[in-house]
C-alpha cells in the first residue's frame, strides 16, 4: 500500500521521483505528492488528488521544481478519503487548504503503513499545542517527530527513535529537517523500503521497480532501523543511535522487465511472460534432471521428519497454496491445511513442533502473511518463504526461501507471479514424495518430464487466445458470474473469480461444483455465465452434470477443458482446451484462458487494467 520514494544527490530531484513513482504506481493512485528542497531553501511541497499524471502535468514533469534533495509519495487512502489536503507529503507546522508551497516546517515527510495509535498520538500533541489540518495518521507521526526533536533538542537519529519506540503500526518513513539541508533520514517497522546508491546519489523506494533505471546496488534496511542518506553515502542506526554495517546487494532483475515493453497493459505483457517465469523458476531448483532444493535449504531430514504441512498466504497466493495442498497430499500424502494469513494467528492455532509453515508472498512484504511467519518461528516451527522479491522481509525471516523468479511484476492483477508460485508448490510437492517414498524413480521422473512442458503449453494457449477475446467482448455487461470446478479445478476456478471481479467489477464467485444445490443455484437465471473448469479426469463427468443442472436453468455455460475432450461441446455453450498435461499440474494451464477472460472483459469495459479501484499491489497493512 501507498508507494514512496526519495531522492538525494547532484541531479534534480522532481524528475527522479516522478519517475520513480510512475514505477510503484501500482501501489497506490488515488494522490501524489512531492516535497523537494533546494539547498539551504525552504521545502517546497506539491501535492495533487487523482493519478499521478494529474501531478506530473502540474510541474511539468518535474522541471517546475528545482532542487537536488526531495521525497515523494503516491497514496492509497487510509486515513482520510483521497484529497489534495490528505495527500503526502505531510509537514509538521500548520498549513494552507492546499498543502502545497514552501513551508516553514521543522520536519517534512511521507510514510507507508498505519499508524494504530494516531488517535492517542494526537490528543496528546494537541495537549501541546499542536494543530492538524488534514485527516491522516501520517501527519500525527510528521508532528510527533517534530514534538520530540524541538523538546529534547536532539538530533535527527534520537528524534526518530523516540518517535519510533512511541508509535504502534507499520511504516515506512522518509523525513526531511528544515536544518539538515541535503539529508534524508528514513526509518522502518514492517513497511517495505530498499535504499540504493550510485555514485554521488541515494535512492529511497517501498519497491525495486522505482530505482532500477538508476542503480542495482541496494541496501536493505531491518525493522526498527534508521538511516542518514547524503553525499552518496547510507549511514544506519539501531534504536540505540548505534551505527549498524551492512552490505550491498545486487539486484539481478532486468530493468527493462518493468517497463510496458510494447503491450497496451502491464497485464497482458506479464501474462506473455509465463512461460519465461515458468521456465526460469524451474530451472532454479531442476539440475540434471532431478530437484534440487539445496538452495531452498530444506535437507532430506527435515523432508522425512516434518508431520504436517500448513500453507499460509492472502489472495492469489492462497488459491496457489490451495493448489498445492491437492497436489502435495497427492504425492506425499503429508496432511496440508491452508490458511488465509489474515485469520491464522487470531484463531490461536493448534501446530505441531514437527511441522512446517509455508508462507507464500509475490512481494515477501504482505503484512498479515509476515505476521503468520512471525507467529509460526516464536512458536519454534520450521518455516518455509515462496517470494518473489530477493531481500524482502518474508525472505529475510523465514528459516528457508523458495525464490519465484518471475521478474518484478507490476499490475495490480498478478499472473506470472502465481504461475511461478503454482511451480513452487509443484517441485516442492514431486520432491517431499520422492523423499518420503511415495513414488517410485520412474513416477519422479515422469512427473519431473511433464514440468518441463509445461512453458511450451503455456505459450501455446496464448497463442489462441483471439478466441477469449471475442468471447469477453459478448460478456462485457454480465453482472453475475459464477466459475465452478473440483478439486484442482475449483482451486483454479477461484483465481480465475478474483482475476475476473478485481479487474473488471463484475460480481463473479467460485463455487465448489458439488455445492452449488446447497443455495447457490437459486442465484441462476436466464442468461447466466457459469464457467465450468473440467480438467481432472476422475471429475469430469460430476462437474459436467453440476453443469447441466445449471444449464436446464437458463445458465449460458463456457467449459474449460483438456485437448481431446470434444463431447465437451455437446453440453456447453462455449469450450476452451488446454494441452494435454499431467492433471496436478492442470491449474498451470488452465488459469491462462481465466487470466485472459478477466483481462479482455476489462478492456471491453474501457477500464484501467493496471490499476483497478481500491485496490494495491502490496498490501503492507493489516
Amino acid at each position: 500500500m501507498c508507494g514512496i520514494v526519495g531522492y538525494v544527490g547532484k541531479k534534480q530531484a522532481a524528475p527522479i521521483l516522478l519517475e520513480g513513482l510512475s514505477k510503484l504506481e501500482y501501489r497506490g493512485y488515488d494522490s501524489a505528492g512531492l516535497a523537494v528542497r533546494d539547498g539551504e531553501k525552504l521545502a517546497e511541497v506539491v501535492k495533487e488528488k487523482g493519478k499521478l499524471k494529474e501531478l506530473a502535468e502540474k510541474l511539468d514533469d518535474g522541471r517546475a521544481l528545482k532542487g537536488t534533495c526531495g521525497i515523494g509519495h503516491t497514496r492509497w487512502a487510509t486515513h482520510g478519503a483521497p484529497s489534495q489536503i490528505n495527500a503526502h507529503p505531510h509537514v509538521s507546522g500548520n498549513c494552507s487548504r492546499s498543502g502545497s508551497g514552501a513551508v516553514e516546517s521543522e520536519v517534512v515527510g511521507v510514510h507507508n503503513g498505519i499508524i494504530e495509535n494516531y488517535q492517542e498520538l494526537k490528543d496528546k500533541l494537541e495537549k501541546h499545542g499542536y494543530q492538524f489540518y488534514s485527516e491522516t495518521d501520517t501527519e500525527v507521526v510528521i508532528k510527533l517527530i517534530d514534538y520530540y526533536y524541538k523538546k529534547y533538542k536532539v538530533g535527527p537519529v534520537d528524534a526518530l527513535a523516540k518517535t519510533m519506540v512511541r508509535v504502534r503500526g507499520s511504516y515506512a518513513l522518509e523525513v526531511m529537517f528544515k536544518d539538515y539541508p541535503n539529508e534524508i533520514w528514513v526509518a522502518r517497522k514492517e513497511s517495505p523500503m530498499i535504499i540504493g546508491i550510485e555514485g554521488d546519489d541515494c535512492y529511497i523506494a517501498s519497491d525495486v521497480p522505482a530505482i532500477l533505471k538508476y542503480t542495482r546496488q541496494v541496501y536493505y534496511i531491518d525493522n526498527m532501523e534508521m538511516a542518514r542518506l547524503a553525499d552518496g553515502k547510507a549511514t544506519f542506526y539501531n534504536l540505540d543511535g548505534d551505527v549498524v554495517e551492512k552490505e550491498k546487494v545486487e539486484i539481478k532483475w532486468d530493468a527493462e522487465a518493468a517497463e510496458k515493453g510494447g503491450y497496451e497493459h502491464f497485464m497482458i505483457k506479464e501474462i506473455h511472460e509465463q512461460p519465461k517465469a515458468v521456465e526460469d523458476t524451474l530451472t532454479s531448483v531442476i539440475k540434471d534432471g532431478r530437484i534440487d532444493l539445496s538452495g531452498v535449504g530444506l535437507t532430506e531430514d527435515e523432508i522425512k521428519g516434518t508431520s504436517q504441512i500448513t500453507i499460509v498466504a492472502c489472495g492469489s497466493a492462497w488459491h496457489a497454496g490451495v493448489v498445492g495442498q491437492y497436489v502435495m497430499e497427492s504425492l506425499a500424502r503429508i496432511p496440508v491445511r491452508v490458511e488465509l494469513a489474515s485469520e491464522f494467528r487470531y484463531r490461536n492455532p493448534i501446530l505441531d513442533p514437527k511441522q512446517l509453515v509455508v508462507v507464500i508472498s509475490q512481494s515477501g512484504e504482505t503484512a498479515d502473511s509476515l505476521a503468520a511467519l512471525r507467529e509460526a518461528k516464536s512458536r519454534g516451527i520450521n518455516t518455509l518463504g515462496i517470494v518473489n522479491v530477493m531481500g524482502s522481509s518474508i525472505a529475510r525471516e523465514a528459516d528457508n526461501v523458495f525464490y519465484t523468479l518471475a521478474g518484478p511484476e507490476i499490475s495490480v492483477a498478478t499472473t506470472k507471479a502465481y504461475s511461478a508460485q503454482l511451480i513452487a508448490m509443484y517441485t516442492l510437492a514431486i520432491e517431499f514424495a520422492r523423499v518420503r517414498g511415495c513414488i517410485d524413480d520412474e513416477r519422479y521422473q515422469n512427473l519431473i518430464n511433464e514440468l518441463k512442458t509445461i512453458p511450451d503449453k503455456i505459450g501455446n494457449i496464448l497463442l489462441d487466445k483471439e478466441r477469449i477475446q471475442w468471447f469477453a467482448a459478448k460478456y462485457a455487461n454480465a453482472h453475475d458470474i459464477f466459475f465452478i470446478g473440483r478439486g484442482i479445478d475449483y482451486a483454479v476456478t477461484m483465481e480465475g473469480s478474483l482475476k475476473l471481479k478485481e479487474i473488471s467489477y463484475i460480481h463473479s464467485e467460485a463455487y465448489a461444483a458439488g455445492e452449488l444445490k446447497h443455495g447457490t443455484i437459486s442465484l441462476i437465471e436466464d442468461g447466466t455465465l457459469v464457467v465450468g473448469a473440467l480438467t481432472q479426469p476422475d471429475l469430469y463427468e460430476k462437474t459436467v452434470s453440476n453443469m447441466v443442472e445449471c444449464k436446464s436453468r437458463g445458465a449460458y455455460l463456457f467449459g474449460l477443458t483438456m485437448a481431446g475432450n470434444y463431447k465437451t461441446e455437446d453440453t456447453c455453450d462455449f469450450v476452451t482446451y488446454i494441452p494435454k498435461v499431467e492433471p496436478l499440474f492442470a491449474a498451470s494451464l488452465a488459469v491462462i484462458p481465466l487470466q485472459l477472460l478477466g483481462y479482455y472483459v476489462s478492456v471491453a469495459k474501457g477500464l484501467d487494467v493496471d490499476k483497478p479501484r481500491n485496490l494495491a499491489k502490496s498490501v503492507t497493512v493489516e
